[in-house]
């Protein structure tokens, strides 16, 4: 059985993707306050897709604390 390979785009996509829709549209998804991505979390308001996944992944970084690994990614 092969080990997964982890995808090494996720953070870079974070940092650089804008947000599509809503309040804070147009805006990149890094810079989206902490109390938006927990209102999310608790109200299960992440969308589906791939978009999704990078919202619950940027959530654990700044809910962990761990915003140092975006610095200097482009």
């Amino acid at each position: 059985m092969e080990e997964p390979v982890p995808d090494k785009t996720i953070l870079t996509d974070i940092v650089n993707m804008t947000m599509p829709y809503g309040r804070y549209a147009g805006q990149k998804l890094v810079r989206l306050p902490e109390r938006y991505l927990v209102w999310m979390h608790s109200n299960n308001a992440f969308p589906k897709g791939r978009l999704g996944m990078l919202l619950q992944t940027l959530y654990e970084i700044k809910l962990n604390g761990l915003e140092f690994l975006l610095h200097d990614i482009n």
